[in-house]
């Protein structure tokens, strides 16, 4: 079996060829390359290899770039260094995703999945790259973590901690505390939708966006829409709709 490997950190390079040789001496490593720029010229000018070992982070970008200039036929093992709990978004259409530093347990399990599968070429090679690089952008996005708010003629700025949840007034956005204290935004719900993560606020419904720990109770309806009780006290009744139901008590349960 012929291997490239993808990879900018030395160390993790000769880690990544010693322990594929442990588990088959016969492996070749055919090169070991730790760019984009390179690897696309090698993808041309030579065979495609059975397997590709590729970090995510490369030195001049993220390896999506790599499928975006060249046809990538081989079936792909991914490496990244991101930890465990992100880890399991990427389990998307590849062979593995593994935690960097490599562990042997985990490279082995990868290759024995490759080796169960390799008569079956397209279920391996069929990326879906553009998931896999919405879900990294995801991951790697820098949410805000504190907003400047207005009182009065002050302005004042909040920790995304002291958040409980926004909404909004007709067209006035307002940012609640978690003490309860109500401050003017500049933003609309739409913008701040996008600049918070996704992780610890929902949009509810048009009005509101909560944070997790806003969260005091849910109670189911028999429309299967959930009515959602926040603190500090919201002073209207707040559903989710049907629609938005399932996504909703997902969230919850992450």
């Amino acid at each position: 079996m012929k291997v490239l490997i993808l990879e900018d950190e030395a160390l993790s390079a000769r880690r990544a060829s010693q322990l594929l040789t442990e588990y088959d001496p016969t492996i070749e490593v055919q090169q070991v390359l730790d760019s984009i720029d390179e690897a696309a010229i090698w993808l041309n000018q030579n065979p495609e290899p059975d397997l590709m070992l590729l970090d995510i982070h490369l030195s001049d970008g993220l390896c999506f770039g790599l499928f975006e200039r060249v046809t990538v036929k081989s079936p792909v093992i991914f490496t990244t260094a991101y930890d465990q709990y992100a880890l399991q978004a990427f389990k998307i259409n590849s062979i593995d995703y593994l935690l960097k530093p490599l562990d042997k347990a985990e490279l082995k399990g990868a290759l024995d999945k490759y080796h169960s599968l390799k008569h079956d070429r397209k279920s391996i090679s069929t990326l879906d790259i553009e998931n896999l690089r919405l879900t990294i952008q995801s991951l790697t996005k820098k949410y805000k973590t504190r907003f400047l708010v207005r009182f009065g003629d002050t302005i004042h700025f909040k920790n995304i901690e002291e958040v409980a949840y926004f909404y909004a007034d007709d067209k006035v956005v307002f940012m609640v505390t978690n003490e309860g204290k109500k401050y003017l935004m500049d933003s609309n719900l739409e913008s701040l939708e996008e600049q918070l993560d996704p992780a610890l606020f929902f949009r509810i419904n048009r009005k509101v966006i909560a944070r997790i720990e806003a969260i005091q109770k849910v109670k189911s309806l028999l429309s299967s829409r959930l009515q959602v009780f926040l603190k500090p006290l919201f002073n209207q009744d707040l559903f989710v709709s049907k629609y938005k139901s399932h996504d909703f008590k997902n969230w919850l349960d992450n």
